[in-house]
């Protein structure tokens, strides 16, 4: 199923936008597990809008219930279900998008695969809103990687042309939690001005405007993953790529190592304390689709949007005529910045599954 991934561990996320409830099933997670509310709840608040003007206004209360899977507080062997109550919804805020689909947005796409039947308010399934679950799935692989010493940590890299500083070589766990406590997730303070104020300018002028999210893992081991088509790359790009708005994903330095030579593109091996490492990390401590022992690093590019005040030409499905839209409601001059930890969730998922998996299921 699309709304599916996973080999061991299999996350299935489930619901509409302004349906009854959206939620998440994980199965195959090692029993045992302890996950603190507390975290998991402090997790998912990083996403939640409605906290300052650089997000939409609806308020999302995002607490989970969880129905199965989880016995005084620990894993129990049975797939875990979460959902989460949705609450706020303005549904006739999208009734002319029924028949105007957004410029930008899967209205029309949804529409074409199911003939009109797709419940396309809020944006439906394919709505922003379903990373909420995710967040819930990720926050439970974070918990349990770190148990194992691995940290999975993101920051706003850039919003529109305002830019952030990139992580270190050697990222730390402290790092991590020191960029999730900012207002904005950043890596130097100066970039929240420049980052808010471009927000802010587009939500001024009714439109919106994109950014890139720079992700990494630390404590990952050295021969992780697989050759070909079941790399770290390959199992981490599919996943990400379901979050909505995603349009790119890098590791290590990406497109701009195709500006390199191999002399400056190349990680020299070195040994430090027993151990192999490199003293630079353009690989992004992936080679061959396998883990080089080094912190693991990846960006991915989140597109403006769609939902903008401004005009737009669009069609009328119902006449096939060419119609103009103006678009009504609560929407985010950017995501980019709440999509941060849906980045790290996802990561940790992907990240638990193959250590699942090398561990044959089991810790």
């Amino acid at each position: 199923m699309s709304s599916e991934f996973g080999k061991i561990l299999r996350i299935s996320i489930f619901g509409q936008s302004h349906g009854k409830a959206i939620g998440v099933v994980m199965d195959g997670l090692p029993a045992g597990e302890a996950i603190d509310m507390n975290e998991l709840n402090a997790f998912l608040d990083r996403r939640k809008p409605g906290k300052s003007p650089l997000s939409t206004a609806r308020k999302e209360s995002d607490t989970p219930v969880f129905l199965s899977g989880l016995e005084d507080g620990k894993t129990c062997g049975s797939p875990l279900c979460a959902v989460i109550e949705n609450a706020g919804q303005r549904s006739k805020d999208y009734s002319e998008l029924q028949d105007k689909p957004r410029p930008g947005h899967a209205d029309f796409t949804a529409w074409a695969k199911w003939s009109g039947n797709a419940d396309m308010r809020g944006g439906g399934h394919f709505s922003g809103r379903l990373t909420a679950p995710l967040c819930i799935a990720g926050g439970i692989a974070r918990q349990i990687l770190a148990r194992r010493g691995i940290y999975i940590g993101a920051h706003l890299s850039s919003v529109g042309g305002a830019r952030d500083m990139l992580f270190p070589l050697h990222p730390t766990k402290e790092l991590f939690e020191s960029v999730a406590a900012k207002p904005l997730p950043v890596l130097n303070d100066h970039a929240i001005e420049t980052m808010e104020t471009a927000i802010l300018a587009a939500k001024e002028s009714q439109d919106s405007v994109g950014g890139t999210i720079e992700c990494a893992a630390i404590g990952l081991p050295a021969g992780l993953g697989g050759p070909m088509f079941e790399g770290i790359e390959n199992r981490l790009a599919a996943a990400l790529f379901g979050i909505p708005a995603i349009k790119g994903v890098e590791f290590g330095d990406g497109f701009s190592a195709a500006q390199m030579r191999g002399s400056q593109n190349n990680d020299a091996f070195f040994i430090e304390d027993g151990e192999i490492c490199t003293k630079t990390n353009h690989a992004g401590g992936i080679l061959g689709g396998i883990t080089t022992g080094m912190p693991l690093v990846l960006r991915a590019a989140v597109k403006p949007t769609p939902s903008i005040g401004i005009p737009q030409k669009t069609i009328q499905l119902s006449c096939l005529e060419e119609t103009e839209l103006v678009i009504h409601g609560r929407h985010d001059p950017c995501i980019a910045h709440r999509a941060v930890p849906v980045v790290e969730a996802v990561t940790a998922a992907v990240l638990l599954d193959l250590m699942l998996e090398g561990n044959h299921g089991t810790f």
